[in-house]
C-alpha cells in the first residue's frame, strides 16, 4: 500500500505556490506509507543547452555532510564543462553546459557515495527515508516552484528500505513514475532489459515498470504508445502517475483495484490516492471530481 499525488497547474501565476499547495497532498498520504517518500518538480525548461542532474548523498544521514563544493570542483575539471550546484540536505542540483548523458557517465565512472536520481532540462527529484513529513521539512517542498509535479509515499511489501527503492523512479530525461501497487513478474522484464544493456539501481517492481517504458520511448513510442504495450507486458495490480516536461499521464490496470481520484478545475488538475489529500485545495468543491477507468490513458499538459 503506497500513496501518490499529482498537481498540474493551468495558470502560470500559480506556479510559486505549487510546493505549498502540494505539501498537505503528500502528508495526507502518510497512512499509505511513511518508510519514505519523494517528489518530482518540474520546472520551465533550461536554456543555451544546460541540463540538470539531481544528486543524492547518503553522508548527511551520517551526520557528516557531502563535499558538494569539492563535487562541483571535480565536475568542473574532469568534464571541462561550465558547472554550478545547488545544495538541498542529502540532495543537490547539479547544473550543467554540456550533454548530460557524458556528465553523468563521468559521475557513475569517477564520484563515489553519490546517486545520480534523474536528469534533464525540467526535472528536479528528491527522495529520501522516512516519514513524508520530515522528508518534506528536510528538502523544503513547501517553497518548492514549478509547473507540475509527481509525489509518493511509500509502504514497503517487497523491497527494502533504502533511497534507491523509494518513488520516483526515473529514466532517461524528463520523465519519471510512481506506483501504487503490485507487479508479479519484474524480474522477466529484468531478463528481457538487461541484454539490451539496460541497468537497474535496486529491486523494486517499478524500476522495472520504469524502465521498460523509457526503453520504449527510446525505440520510438511515445508514452501513450509505450503505455498501451504496457498492458500487454505487466503482470499484476497498479495505479501509474507519470511526469515529462511537459504532461502528466495516469494509468491503472484493467482491475483497477488500486484507489486513485482525480480533481480538475480550470486551475489545476490534481491527483491522489485518497481524496482527503485534495480536500485542501482551493475551490475543490467545484471541481470535475472522478475515478479514473480501468486500462484508461489520461494526461493534461501544461
Amino acid at each position: 500500500m503506497c500513496g501518490i499525488v499529482g498537481l498540474l497547474l493551468k495558470r502560470p501565476v500559480l506556479r510559486p505556490r505549487l510546493g505549498e499547495l502540494m505539501l498537505p497532498m503528500l502528508v495526507g498520504m502518510t497512512g499509505r506509507g511513511k518508510d519514505s517518500a519523494g517528489m518530482a518538480v518540474f520546472t520551465d525548461r533550461l536554456k543555451d543547452d544546460r541540463h540538470k542532474l539531481s544528486l543524492y548523498s547518503g553522508a548527511g544521514s551520517l551526520g557528516a555532510a557531502y563535499d558538494w563544493d569539492g563535487l562541483l570542483a571535480q565536475v568542473r575539471d574532469g568534464c571541462d564543462v561550465q558547472a554550478a550546484i545547488a545544495v538541498k540536505g542529502n540532495h543537490a542540483v547539479l547544473t550543467v553546459a554540456a550533454p548530460v548523458a557524458s556528465v553523468r557517465t563521468w559521475l557513475k565512472e569517477h564520484i563515489s557515495g553519490v546517486q545520480v536520481l534523474s536528469s534533464g532540462s525540467a526535472i528536479d527529484l528528491y527522495k529520501d527515508v522516512g516519514t513524508p513529513a520530515d522528508i518534506a521539512a528536510r528538502y523544503r517542498f513547501g517553497a518548492l516552484e514549478g509547473t507540475h509535479l509527481v509525489g509518493h509515499t511509500r509502504m514497503a511489501t517487497e523491497s527494502a528500505v533504502t533511497v534507491e527503492n523509494a518513488h520516483p523512479y526515473t529514466a532517461g530525461q524528463d520523465w519519471c513514475i510512481v506506483h501504487n501497487g503490485s507487479l508479479s513478474n519484474p524480474h522477466q522484464l529484468r531478463r528481457k532489459l538487461e541484454p539490451l544493456g539496460i541497468e537497474f539501481d535496486g529491486d523494486c517492481d517499478t524500476e522495472a515498470a520504469c524502465r521498460y517504458l523509457e526503453w520504449r520511448m527510446r525505440e520510438g513510442d511515445d508514452l501513450e504508445d509505450a503505455l498501451h504495450k504496457g498492458f500487454e507486458v505487466f503482470d499484476g495490480f497498479y495505479t501509474f502517475l507519470m511526469g515529462t516536461r511537459d504532461k502528466l499521464a495516469l494509468v491503472r490496470d484493467p482491475f483497477a483495484c488500486k484507489p486513485a481520484i482525480v480533481a480538475e478545475t480550470d486551475d489545476y488538475v490534481a491527483i491522489a490516492s485518497e481524496f482527503r489529500s485534495l480536500a485542501h485545495l482551493p475551490d475543490v468543491k467545484h471541481a470535475q471530481l472522478f475515478e479514473p477507468k480501468p486500462e484508461h490513458i489520461y494526461s493534461w499538459s501544461i
